[in-house]
């Protein structure tokens, strides 16, 4: 499965606090989770961070990335 596009919603409820449930054992993804939840930025910032994240490291996430649509 492929990162969503920019513009899928999934990104906003993502930065909304829904990454939060996420379950990974990546450490990567740990701390983007911890950073973005004591993040004061606004969720369009936050939505684009988690965007770029998942798109760098696609292909070492592909259990995380299956997840997103579903958070």
């Amino acid at each position: 499965m492929a990162v969503p596009s920019p513009d899928h919603p999934c990104w906003q409820k993502l930065a909304s606090g829904a990454l939060s449930r996420m379950k990974t054992k990546h450490l990567g993804t740990q701390l983007l989770i911890k950073n973005i939840e004591r993040s004061t930025d606004p969720v369009p910032v936050k939505a684009k961070e988690i965007h770029a994240f998942f798109a760098k490291w696609e292909r070492g996430l592909s259990a995380e990335v299956q997840q997103l649509p579903y958070l």
